[in-house]
Formats: structure tokens, C-alpha cells, sequence
């Protein structure tokens, strides 16, 4: 018998329900990357397991009786914290104590199925085996210095930035609070959005960002203007691409199929306001799994517009921003307190 140690993920899965847990130990065991998996069927057995079991990673339902998924999140932030999972209903509540959730320190969420059926559950078992096996990398890797710094920004090579386009994925939701909210409700150009979030979620989030920052910031409609001082978030179940007409800017909601299986996607917004303000593009590129943005910042860069991406010590999944640095696509690589900064810089008042 071997003594070495076994390296393998560790995963809690906290539920109510016996066919949730029964679906997820099952699903989650058989990855070979993930070692063990234990269960509990409330919030309080949950914090009892913790110390002993140490799991790498938790998922968490937030609809319990009893101690509910909320207080569990922030005893287990309290006492150790690691990476959450939510498991969230699909309903306006359930978006709203998901967003709540996100801001109390969980990293990503995924939506439950209709039905809580072995099969219905067993259909989101690999975004869910991918979710935790980024975010249990992420909490052992050491994490490289960022390259750039808010200070040495080059400006824009083409003169003046007319939008600003970002795109985010897991872990996106904190990252554009801290720039948002970074910004002030005057800020000179256009910002446009997308986050990687189910339809019936976004509208709550633009309106809690709405809330916070002083920019005007809404879910996108069709045909909606791009104007400073405004922020459009793309719906989860659209495209958005920006357009312009007789010299207004607007955006476009499509629903055509995903591309690189995310809709909205990121390169598509990425391309249309390259497409339509040239070199004035400024993109930034967040933490996310995955490559998507990756391509759309390098087109942005290589047509002369500016690019920023998050840094890695910043980012709770280094994916997205990763595959744009190691392509050529960012000028600048920042931490993500730097960026809200560093878009005041780029992005000047006029005087």
C-alpha cells in the first residue's frame, strides 16, 4: 500500500435533498480528478464536517430548512474559507439571494435544474465537474505577479476611446462591482457587458450594480443607446453586438446559436464594437473559465484599440485572461482593484 498522499480534489455537497446529493456524490466520484466527496443534508451538519473532512471545494444548496444556504456561507467564510458553489433556484428570489450570496464570498453558482431528477441533475454534471476542478486549482495553485501597473499605461493609440467593452465569466460578478463601482456616474464613454449568466439573472444583477455604482447600468433591450456614463449588461439568454446609425450607437440583441458555447459571448461584443469604433475600442478581458474574449481582445490590440486583462493573483479562474495574454491580446496585465483606475486614466473627462 502506497504512502503517498493523495492529491486528488476534495468535495463537499451540501443539499436538502436525498437526489440531489445521491446525483452529485455519483457524478462528481467519477471524475479521476476529484478523490473524494462527502455529503450533508443541512447547513449545520455541513460546518460540523468541515475541519475534518477539509474539503477543496463546497457546493451549496441555498434553499435548506433550518440554517439556510445564506448563514451557512457566512459561517464557512467565518471559519475557513475555500471555494463555494451555489446551487440556486431559478426564480427572481432565487436571483436575488444568489447575487447576495456572490457578495458574501461564494465564487460561482449554477442553476438547478427543473425537476431534481437523477437525469435532469445528471445534464449539468459537466459544467459542474469543470467548475470545481478550476476553482480547486486556483486554491492550491501560487499564482504569478501581475506584468503591468496603472501608472506606466500607455494612452490610447488612436486618440480617444468612444466605448468600453468587458467581459467576465466565473467570478465576474465581484470583478465588475469593483470596477463599476470604481467609476464615476460621468465617465465619458459607453460601457457594454457581458457576463456568463443564466437568462432570469441578469436583470437582477444589473440592478444591483444599478444600485451601487453611479453609473446608470441596466440589462440590455434591443436597440438600447450606448452613451457615457451608461453601462449595458448583456442578457443571459442574447448576444449583444453594438451598432451604429447615422451616428448613434446602440446595441443589438440576437439568439443565434452560441459561439464557443456561450451566448452571450464575449468575442461577439468584442468584434461588433471593434466593428463599429475601430482603434476608440478599449477591451477588458476578466476572470473566467475557458477562452472566450480571448480572440475578439487580440483583434481589438491588433487593430489598434487598447486592451487590459486581469492578472492572475487576481482572478478566480485564470482562463479567460490567460488565453488572451499567451495570444498577444493584452497591452496591459492588472490586478483588479487596478482596472477601475487605470479606465479613468485611459478614458479622461474632457477639460
Amino acid at each position: 500500500m502506497s504512502g503517498a498522499p493523495d492529491d486528488r480534489i476534495r468535495v463537499l455537497v451540501v443539499d436538502d435533498s436525498a437526489v440531489v446529493r445521491r446525483s452529485l456524490e455519483r457524478i462528481l466520484g467519477e471524475d479521476p480528478a476529484i478523490g473524494q466527496v462527502d455529503t450533508a443534508a443541512s447547513g449545520g451538519i455541513a460546518l460540523r464536517k468541515l475541519e475534518r473532512f477539509d474539503p477543496d471545494v463546497v457546493t451549496l444548496d441555498l434553499e435548506m430548512p433550518g440554517l439556510d444556504g445564506l448563514a451557512t456561507l457566512r459561517e464557512l467564510m467565518r471559519r475557513a474559507p475555500r471555494p463555494v458553489i451555489l446551487l440556486s433556484a431559478h426564480s427572481a428570489a432565487g436571483a436575488a439571494r444568489t447575487l447576495e450570496a456572490l457578495e458574501e464570498g461564494a465564487l460561482d453558482f449554477l442553476q438547478k435544474p427543473g425537476g431534481l431528477t437523477s437525469e435532469s441533475i445528471a445534464k449539468v454534471a459537466p459544467v459542474l465537474v469543470a467548475k470545481v476542478k478550476a476553482l480547486a486549482r486556483r486554491r492550491r495553485a501560487t499564482p504569478t505577479p501581475p506584468r503591468g501597473s496603472v501608472a506606466r499605461l500607455a494612452l490610447p493609440r488612436a486618440g480617444q476611446v468612444g466605448v468600453v467593452a468587458i467581459g467576465a465569466s466565473t467570478g465576474g460578478t465581484e470583478a465588475l462591482r469593483t470596477i463599476l463601482t470604481g467609476l464615476p456616474g460621468d465617465f465619458p464613454a459607453g460601457l457594454v457587458l457581458v457576463q456568463h449568466m443564466p437568462a432570469g439573472f441578469t436583470a437582477a444583477f444589473a440592478r444591483r450594480l444599478d444600485e451601487l455604482s453611479a453609473l446608470e447600468v441596466k440589462e440590455a433591450a434591443h436597440r438600447d443607446l450606448v452613451r457615457p456614463g451608461r453601462a449595458l449588461l448583456a442578457p443571459g439568454h442574447s448576444h449583444m453586438v453594438v451598432r451604429r446609425e447615422d451616428g448613434v450607437a446602440f446595441v443589438e440583441l440576437d439568439r443565434r446559436p452560441a459561439v464557443g458555447g456561450h451566448r452571450p459571448s464575449v468575442d461577439v461584443l468584442f468584434e461588433s464594437a471593434l466593428e463599429t469604433y475601430g482603434a476608440g475600442t478599449l477591451g477588458v478581458l476578466l476572470t473566467g473559465m475557458g477562452r472566450d474574449g480571448a480572440r475578439g481582445l487580440c483583434a481589438i490590440r491588433q487593430a489598434g484599440g487598447t486592451t487590459l486583462a486581469q492578472d492572475e493573483a487576481s482572478s478566480v479562474v485564470f482562463g479567460m485572461p490567460r488565453a488572451a495574454i499567451q495570444a498577444g491580446g493584452a497591452d496591459h496585465v492588472l490586478g483588479l482593484g487596478e482596472i477601475a483606475p487605470a479606465l479613468r486614466r485611459l478614458v479622461p473627462s474632457a477639460r
